[in-house]
């Protein structure tokens, strides 16, 4: 469902030396996957997901999405996501229903699939309460509730989850985590961003570590705990980067 080929993206900042967000990435994920990418700040998490998203534009490599090549119709390939991140943000003078009927439009849904949809996630995500609110007076486990329907709303079957969980409480962590199992569940594919360890320790089915823009190894836990003689994800990965930087350059 998702599938990378030596994607590699360098920016060229004016008055100083190219920099290599992203170097060679080659990756997948099955439908009914959660493939974790784990990585510090900085490490190039989001720049590779992004470039999976169709929000930028790699430098070289290609990506598909459900069988589409995303340098060759962008459009389409869009229908097919659903894109969440940590610093999503709602149009505060929009009621939560105006928010997913305004970008329902924006995906070229019917007005009766997007009243059909409202009302089936805001059962789903327990959203009743404060549909008909606006956005500014939400809480901010209610507004991560609107983004998340407002990422479900045209149905995707692959999610691009960008640090979701970052700075929030536990009981918002909960509902991310929870709506996490239920797509896949549902089938969905889902590559998940995080430098929470014990979050892809939970979820995730395989993982990739990526480091300086490198993924240094990918696998299911087992076998990265079995390549790093580690036991825990953590351990795991300071073992490879401590193996990568020791690696004569």
């Amino acid at each position: 469902m998702i599938r990378t080929d030596r994607l590699r993206k360098v920016y060229f900042p004016p008055r100083s030396a190219p920099v290599e967000g992203v170097k060679s990435a080659t990756l997948t994920v099955e439908p009914g996957e959660i493939f974790g990418l784990l990585g510090p700040n900085g490490a190039g998490k989001t720049t590779l997901l992004r470039m999976l998203g169709t929000i930028i534009v790699p430098t070289s490599g290609h990506c598909w999405i459900a069988g589409l090549r995303t340098d060759q119709n962008p459009d389409a390939v869009r229908q097919h996501i659903g894109f969440l991140s940590g610093n999503t943000k709602l149009y505060g003078r929009l009621t939560a229903r105006e928010e997913l009927r305004f970008f329902g439009y924006l995906h070229g849904l019917s007005k009766e699939r997007i009243q059909r949809r409202t009302e089936e996630l805001a059962e789903i995500l327990g959203m009743q309460e404060f549909i008909d609110r606006r956005c500014d007076t939400l809480s901010t486990g209610q507004s991560q509730k609107v983004s998340i329907a407002r990422v479900l709303l045209h149905d995707p079957e692959v999610l691009i989850l960008d640090e979701p969980t970052t700075g929030l409480d536990i009981m918002t962590c909960q509902t991310i985590l929870t709506f996490i199992r239920n797509a896949k569940h549902s089938g969905r594919s889902i590559i998940f961003s995080t430098h929470y360890m014990t979050e892809a320790e939970i979820l995730c089915d395989r993982l990739a570590f990526i480091h300086h823009g490198e993924i240094l190894a990918t696998g299911a836990k087992e076998s990265l705990y079995e390549k790093t003689g580690t036991t825990n994800l953590t351990d795991a990965f300071v073992r490879l980067v401590t193996d990568a930087n020791a690696v004569p350059s």
